[in-house]
């Protein structure tokens, strides 16, 4: 790993895998087990930086591909780099477009050489290589930079997969040759879909290529939740113990619990922005849905427990109000709640496990029996 990156391990949980840490970057700390929120446009939608700060983030995402589409990371590098850009001076994380490119099905072509697509902005042809996303992932600056990878849907076939699978990894070999810049850490990403012994073999090759962190990808694409919880508990353990592990576009309370139990440091979600313009709230684990008649005259606040600035000063009531009257305040309000409910909650596993509560804290999430996922079903 690079002078300008480290990640340490605090604490262990002693019944799972479960750990504590701390990533090191150039723009500050991340404690680990962490949740972090996405700004896929330099921005996380309807929040300010100075309101994304109060929610506890320490870390935030950004979209190579949209960025390049608009406004173009050249003219992001001319307002000083992402950072600067957007007025976030924490660590930062861009992924390498991958997602994005392969869930336009209908518009792209891959081949070894890597992805054309036709821009749904203007209808002009682009071609994305693993060279050209890191070369746009240098300009734009982050802290962090994934590896152009493949991301096979599902369903799938095996071969499909095994496909996608050793490409990624071919790709990801020309993603470290094209990589310039030691401050920024360069991820590489394992697929497999759900075949458990093509990502365990995609785990144990990208192991040896001692990146400075490591991503499981290709999850939350349409996978029950019991598959996703096999490949993490398969994954995970066998990827560097002594590197950040990141489980992508997850970020429901089981499943960040289960990534946690099998040793997950990272993740990234959008469902408390995208939830939030479809006047939903994150309430301890339940979705509550404000436009429903109970909360008009309900005048407690969203969540008593909760520290953020929407639960100290407004009710129920008036935040059901805004949503009726779509005001984009009430947008603003349920996202800031809704990131700092979910950060909240790794906090909480990250405090279990330093005084070694995790199961008995936590455990309820942990079982596949557990109907949880009904009230906060994945999205991306």
């Amino acid at each position: 790993m690079s002078d300008n990156f480290s990640f340490q391990t605090l604490a262990q949980c002693s019944q799972t895998k479960a750990r504590v840490g701390v990533f090191y970057t150039p723009h500050g700390v991340v404690e680990t087990p962490r949740f972090m929120p996405v700004g896929t446009l330099a921005n996380v939608k309807t929040v300010t930086p100075a309101q994304l700060q109060d929610t506890g983030a320490q870390m935030v995402l950004s979209n190579t591909y949209h960025l390049h589409l608009q406004p173009g990371e050249a003219i992001v590098a001319g307002g000083g780099g992402l950072h600067k850009f957007m007025g976030w001076n924490g660590p930062m994380l861009t992924d390498s477009g991958g997602f994005q490119v392969f869930s336009l099905s209908e518009m792209r072509k891959i081949t070894e050489e890597g992805v054309t697509f036709r821009s749904p902005h203007d209808g002009q042809i682009i071609k994305l290589t693993p060279e050209r996303s890191i070369e746009i992932q240098n300009t734009l600056g982050a802290d962090v930079i994934m590896a152009f990878d493949e991301c096979p849907p599902y369903p799938a076939t095996r071969q499909e997969v095994e496909t996608a699978t050793q490409r990624t990894y071919r790709w990801l070999e020309r993603c470290i040759t094209a990589h310039q810049r030691q401050d920024q850490a360069l991820f590489g990403i394992v697929q497999g879909g759900v075949y458990l012994d093509l990502r365990s073999q995609a785990a144990v090759e990208l192991s040896k290529l001692d990146l400075p962190g490591y991503a499981i990808g290709g999850v939350s694409v349409g996978e029950p939740t019991h598959l996703m919880a096999q490949i993490v508990q398969n994954t995970a353990p066998l990827l560097p113990a002594h590197k950040p592990r990141y489980l992508m576009g997850v970020g429901t309370y089981k499943e960040m619990a289960i990534a946690i139990a099998n040793g997950v440091d990272l993740f990234d979600c959008v469902i408390p922005t995208r939830w939030a313009r479809h006047g939903t709230a994150v309430v301890q684990g339940e979705r509550w849905n404000l436009k429903n008649a109970k909360f008009r005259e309900d005048f407690a606040p969203m969540d008593e427990t909760c520290p953020c600035y929407a639960c100290q000063n407004f009710s129920r009531a008036y935040i059901s109000h805004l949503v009726r009257s779509q005001e984009i305040l009430a947008y603003t309000l349920l996202s800031i709640h809704n990131i700092t409910e979910l950060i909240r909650f790794t906090q909480k596993i990250r405090e279990a496990i330093l005084s070694d509560r995790f199961v008995e804290e936590f455990g309820h999430w942990l079982t596949p029996e557990n109907e949880a996922e009904e009230q906060m079903t994945n999205d991306h």
